[in-house]
Parts: C-alpha cells; sequence; structure tokens
C-alpha cells in the first residue's frame, strides 16, 4: 500500500501537470493585463517593505510576469539577486544590472531557466536580502508553496538561518485552498497575485 508521502507526491505530479497546462494556454490579451496588475502589487509590496536588496527572478513566457517588475527595481537603485540553478541542486546568484547598464543578456541555467549573463555570486548571497520573491506552481491559504519539483527553493529556504519575508508570485487561480505536501516542503509568508497581496500568519 502506498505511503502518505507517495500520496503526496503523486498527487502533486498530477497537480503540476494541470498548472502547467493551464499556464500554457492563457489567452494573450488576459497575460497582458496580468503583467500591469502584477507590476503594481509587487511595486506595492516592496514600497511598503523598502528592503535594500531583494531577490527575484527572470519570468518566463508561461510564468506570471516579472520583468516589468525588475526594470522599475533597477531604476530605482534597489539591487536585486537573480537565481542560477547549479547540477548540484543548489542556487548561485547574480546581479540585475544597474539601470542605465548595457541591455541584459540572457543565458539558460542547468535547470532550463534564463537567467544574466553575469559574475555568479555564491549561494549565500542570498543572506544579505531583505525581501525573497519566489516562483511557484501554487501556494496554498496556510502558506504551503508547491513548486515544480526540483526543489532548489525548498533547499535554499531551509538552510536559511534568519529569513527575511518570503512571497510567491502566482496567478489568481494558483492561490487555492489546500495543498498536498511533504516534509521538505517549505512554507512562505505570503502570496503576490494580480488581484493582491496576502499575508499568511
Amino acid at each position: 500500500m502506498p505511503s502518505d508521502a507517495e500520496h503526496a507526491a503523486h498527487a502533486k505530479r498530477a497537480l503540476r501537470a494541470e498548472l502547467r497546462e493551464r499556464r500554457r494556454i492563457r489567452p494573450r490579451h488576459e497575460r497582458e493585463t496580468v503583467c500591469e496588475r502584477l507590476t503594481g502589487q509587487l511595486i506595492e509590496l516592496v514600497s511598503a517593505l523598502a528592503p535594500q536588496r531583494l531577490s527575484c527572478y527572470l519570468s518566463t513566457p508561461d510564468e506570471p510576469p516579472t520583468r516589468a517588475f525588475l526594470e522599475w527595481a533597477s531604476d530605482r537603485g534597489i539591487e536585486v539577486l537573480l537565481p542560477v540553478s547549479r547540477d548540484d541542486g543548489l542556487l548561485d546568484w547574480a546581479a540585475l544590472p544597474p539601470s542605465g547598464a548595457d541591455a541584459l543578456a540572457e543565458l539558460l541555467d542547468a535547470a532550463g531557466m534564463p537567467v544574466p549573463d553575469a559574475e555568479l555570486l555564491s549561494p549565500l548571497a542570498i543572506n544579505d536580502a531583505g525581501l525573497i520573491l519566489v516562483p511557484a506552481a501554487a501556494v496554498d491559504r496556510s502558506g504551503m508553496r508547491m513548486g515544480w519539483g526540483r526543489g532548489y527553493f525548498d533547499k535554499t529556504l531551509g538552510s536559511m538561518d534568519r529569513r527575511p519575508p518570503v512571497f510567491a508570485v502566482v496567478f489568481d487561480d494558483e492561490l487555492v485552498d489546500e495543498l498536498p505536501s511533504e516534509p521538505h516542503d517549505q512554507r512562505v509568508d505570503g502570496v503576490v497575485t494580480p488581484s493582491g497581496t496576502v499575508r499568511f500568519g
């Protein structure tokens, strides 16, 4: 008989497949509306918390868009760290070039995600961030985050002695009542969607 952990892992795989397909078929006009609204929510959160350094990520075409927000942060001199996946399951970091620098050149990291063509900083660089914005497949109302199965952010967040506020960035319909979870899964402090920001706890 499958264990509870096996049930949870199977349920997460099925849910990820559904969420990935839902993102893939999202209409273009909806994506454009989402970009403007989500950027506004991210700006509002960062303006309220006022971190000197934060981490975010370069969104792919199917993800909730972060690039307009990153441009805003760069224009205001906020230091932004972007994750770079390594083959060993850890994250290095790269600094977003400051506003006015040459156009951002991008590469793909070990997980196939877009990253800046910039000097790499060690996994410890994240310890200086005052806010961490993470991608997610979905988040439930207890703050449980479900990623895409690689575990990069779970390992990073689980290894930090002093975590700053951590917010996941998702579409409105990816904030759900409950998610299957495993012991290694890390909760987040809040979620940012195009419709608003929700803080947990």
